[in-house]
């Protein structure tokens, strides 16, 4: 018997291992960053193109492009188009794309009730070993993280000011 045991199944039990391989598949199409936060704008109601990028933030076109092509895929949004000179596009969540707006709202929820924990834990961890894992800071807020960056551009502008003139 092998000292992992407990993580085979039973025997005549094979049906558990393709269901399990089959939910990691669906798991990695779209349990990613962009796929939780463009369902989760999109929950709010249609938006085309632009307007669902600036919404989402931070997406390149091409990111963005991709993630909405396998959420089409998959069947969690539809994709309009209007004939129009140029053509409009719109997005809208699918049945099956409102349906998985349920977990994604549980997923943010336990993430902001538990983000002074995680943000403890990295920072223990950092702490520990000399850096954070990967590179990867504490997670900030996106206003805390532009106010960061302004701030750090100020003092940098302060500092060029304040140089000598040779």
């Amino acid at each position: 018997m092998s000292t992992q045991e407990g993580t085979r199944g039973k025997p005549g039990n094979q049906h558990d291992t393709a269901t399990c391989e089959h939910i990691s598949r669906v798991l990695s199409r779209i349990a990613d960053k962009w796929t939780i936060l463009v369902v989760r704008t999109l929950g709010n109601g249609p938006l085309r193109f632009n307007a669902l990028r600036r919404a989402v933030g931070e997406i390149s076109q091409k990111m963005l492009s991709s993630t909405l092509r396998d959420l089409e895929e998959n069947g969690f949004v539809s994709r309009t188009v209007t004939p129009t000179v140029p053509p409009q596009v719109e997005y809208e969540l699918t049945r099956l794309g409102r349906k998985f707006l349920v977990p994604v709202h549980g997923l943010a929820g336990w993430v902001a009730t538990n983000a002074k924990h995680i943000d403890a834990a990295r920072a223990a961890y950092a702490r520990r070993n000399g850096r954070p894992r990967n590179g990867l800071s504490p997670v900030l807020p996106k206003a805390t993280t532009s106010l960061v960056a302004r701030r750090k551009r100020l003092v940098e502008w302060e500092e060029q000011q304040s140089l000598p003139d040779d």
